[in-house]
């Protein structure tokens, strides 16, 4: 029986072992998946907290369920690690690293090139290795591929190598790990077959093969840069309709009712999450080595980056016309986290607009039911509960998470001024000062 042959089999019978490099907010989500599954699986971090963590079954990422951690902890099907020679028991292994920018905004790949090698010194024959991380297109077959095959293995043959972009949307509660559909693109047809057959015996979503990496690794950009450039079209949008005295939301309500054509984007105080911040200017990168500027993607970038300080500037403006001075001021800020309902802070925009009120000499008070601290610059945040009191001390209240736990009745009721910057008061009868993005 051949390599290839010998896998799907495993895969089809749940004897393989997997394992997942990276128990962040991809990772672990997808390792408890495949654990439920009843598969055996391992689990890597270089972080000693977070397998300590995972091997007493306590949660720490919200779109896992603490009992389903629990369960396959106590089973034996999902154990986690910091040693990358457990390697060697795995059939296959999933890399869900991180791909931040570095200081130049360039990709930073160190975390996939630090596990492609660790991967290689222990990997052997018949061994599935699939790339999750978001990256440029070209990554799995110049960094993953000559790794394993430095090593004497050889793709297609002795060891499978493929891409499949993790879909992660934190706080959706619909899609999931399990239902959200997948893409796989393997560097030969062999790779593919044996990736795909690994994700449909674990999920519930359509496995969609392609033809290589590199049209799965464009397909996720591709993806995150369609959501970037139409939420600055969103941003540019809001920033007009302000100046003409045109309520932005309701043209969007209104433009939405067209049956096609059209899709709803919004504006809001920048852009968050690990994903939209960042993933375009992977491309960006890329696309110099190929001569061509990525004219519409850059601009996109900085329409969306300028939000911050719009969002500042209007605050200044609305205390100007309140006879009031931003420096002094006294500003409840509602929410840090960079989307509604999540406890994540990463590249979360309100980090930028609380550098900007300490630049301007506001005092502030930040109020998130999901994030206890957080840190900005070199320092620890505390934030503050969410009562009637911050409400009323504050100069002005500003909105820039739409948590649901949040009372906006409340708001309305007892705040002199809100600078609502998520359209998050639309139903609520309000008796104060209310301005909207």
């Amino acid at each position: 029986m051949s390599n290839f042959e010998e896998l799907l089999l495993r895969f089809k019978n749940r004897e393989a072992v997997i394992g997942v490099v990276g128990l962040g907010y991809v990772g672990l989500p997808l390792a408890v998946e495949k654990a439920k599954a009843g598969f055996k699986v391992i689990g890597f971090d270089v972080q000693q907290s977070r397998v300590e963590q995972v091997n007493q079954g306590i949660n720490y990422i919200g779109d896992v369920v603490n009992e389903d951690l629990e369960d396959v902890v106590k089973s034996g099907n999902f154990v986690a690690t910091t040693d990358y020679g457990r390697i060697s028991e795995v059939d296959a292994v999933a890399i869900c690293v991180p791909t931040p920018l570095d200081i130049y905004q360039q990709p930073d790949t160190s975390y996939v090139c630090s596990s492609a090698n660790e991967i290689s010194k222990y990997a052997h024959e018949g061994m599935l290795i699939v790339l999750e991380s978001t990256t440029y297109p070209g990554t799995t077959e110049e960094i993953v591929k000559p790794a394993l095959e430095a090593k004497g293995l050889k793709a297609g043959e002795t060891v499978f190598i493929a891409y499949s972009p993790e879909r992660v949307d934190p706080g959706n509660k619909h899609f999931k790990t399990k239902n959200t559909p997948k893409v796989v693109g393997g560097v030969t047809e062999n790779c593919t077959k044996v990736a795909a057959a690994m994700y449909r015996s674990v999920l519930e979503g359509d496995v969609h093969e392609v033809s290589s990496p590199a049209i799965a690794e464009m397909e996720k950009i591709f993806e995150n840069t369609f959501r970037h450039i139409n939420i600055a079209l969103a941003n540019e949008m809001a920033i007009l309709c302000e100046r003409m005295n045109i309520d932005v939301w309701e043209v969007i309500d209104a433009a939405k009712t067209k049956p096609y054509g059209f899709m709803a984007f919004y504006p809001g105080p920048g852009l968050g999450g690990h994903c939209i911040p960042i993933d375009p200017f992977y491309l960006t990168w890329k696309a110099r080595e190929y001569n061509y500027h990525t004219r519409l993607i850059e601009l996109a970038g900085e329409i969306n980056n300028s939000m911050p300080e719009y969002v500042v500037n209007r605050a200044m403006q609305i205390l100007n016309d309140e006879g009031k001075a931003l420096r002094g001021s006294k500003i409840a800020l509602m929410g840090v986290a960079y989307k509604k309902d999540i406890d994540d802070v990463r590249e979360s925009p309100v980090l930028r607009i609380i550098e900007l009120l300490d630049q301007q000499g506001a005092n502030y008070t930040v109020v998130d039911p999901y994030v206890t601290s957080f840190r900005t610059g070199n320092r620890n945040v505390e934030t503050t509960t969410f009562s009637k009191s911050v409400l009323e001390d504050a100069d002005l209240v500003l909105i820039t998470t739409d948590h649901s736990d949040f009372d906006y009745q409340l708001i309305a009721n007892h705040s002199k001024v809100v600078f609502d910057t998520r359209n998050t008061f639309k139903g609520i009868e309000r008796s104060n000062k209310y301005y909207k993005l």
